[in-house]
């Protein structure tokens, strides 16, 4: 490869949009890989942009990390996603789409009532969690539907 073909930190960052610290904590989870220059500067082939908008599609789903770097393992190394690989990995992200679809609904036509965080702040969650019985279900606001609910990273 030409070394022109070769990207440095800021340039993908400003052609991603991840921040460059986001592009080497990728790099040290072998989701995105890069080469280091003869003064140990990161170097990235520009097929790293389709692999990131992967990895950007796929966290917007609400992928793991974990998953992502599952279902980037199944392409043969190296290789970025091309089309078809696309539609395998993403086939079944449609239910989960479906779901979230789903809870933003939920959340949209109950933004004015109690979510049981426990805040007891709200007039109807004097009707809806007095004494804030909810906490006993778990934590978090336990009113929100599960897909809204799910901890950063989960």
């Amino acid at each position: 490869m030409h070394t022109r073909d070769l990207l440095a930190v800021g340039e993908v960052a400003r052609r991603s949009g991840f921040a460059p610290s986001a592009l080497r904590y990728y790099d040290s989870l072998g989701l995105i890989s890069s080469t280091r220059t003869a003064g140990d500067q990161r170097r990235y082939e520009r097929g790293v942009l389709r692999r990131l908008a992967f990895i950007r599609a796929a966290r917007n789903v609400g992928l793991t990390l974990d998953e992502i770097a599952e279902a980037l393992a199944t392409l043969p190394e190296g290789r970025t996603p091309t089309k078809s690989d696309w539609n395998k990995l993403s086939r079944g992200w449609r239910e989960r789409i479906n779901e979230q679809i789903e809870a933003l609904e939920m959340l949209r036509d109950n933004l004015d009532s109690c979510i049981g965080c426990g805040c007891l702040s709200m007039r109807t969650c004097t009707f809806s969690n007095p004494d804030d019985e909810v906490a006993s279900h778990g934590t978090g606001a336990r009113y929100l539907p599960r897909r809204l609910r799910a901890a950063e990273g989960a």
